[in-house]
């Protein structure tokens, strides 16, 4: 069975999604709303307000409010690099996570887990700073013009 058949799950759940999300934001080059964001990434509009909330503190999109309102990039797909969505996401992810009660050794377990999976992340983060939006729609066909 081939990895990419089984899916690869490295970072916070919804990093997936809000890629999606800058992609079809980047090939529409127009403002959307979170209702034609969600229909294209399989999602529901209240769901992705959300990642689109952590994506505009993070300085990747913008909103405007309002019946004709949307998301659009704020800056372009060739400077928007898969790290800094994974950072944006990360830090909405992290504010959700529940405390599990395991007791001291299981404290002293955690302490040293969350160093190594710091450290994890933080060589995550820089290998995926290495690959723009722009870098990925051009390794999709779909994306690619004719």
């Amino acid at each position: 069975m081939s990895t990419a058949s089984r899916g690869v799950h490295i970072g916070p759940p919804r990093l997936k999604i809000a890629i999606h999300a800058v992609v079809w934001l980047a090939k529409s080059g127009s403002m959307l709303t979170s209702a034609m964001i969600a229909s294209q990434v399989d999602s529901h509009a209240t769901f992705m307000r959300r990642v689109m909330q952590s994506l505009t503190q993070a300085g990747i999109v913008d909103s405007k409010g309002g019946r004709e309102g949307g998301y659009f990039l704020r800056k372009s797909s060739s400077e928007i690099t898969l790290g800094d969505i994974y950072e944006a996401i990360s830090s909405f992810s992290h504010e959700a996570e529940e405390e599990v009660d395991c007791g001291e050794a299981g404290e002293q377990l955690d302490v040293e887990l969350e160093k190594i999976l710091h450290e994890a992340e933080l060589i995550t983060i820089e290998f995926l700073r290495n690959y723009t939006i722009a870098q990925l729609m051009d390794r999709v066909e779909f994306f690619k013009e004719e």
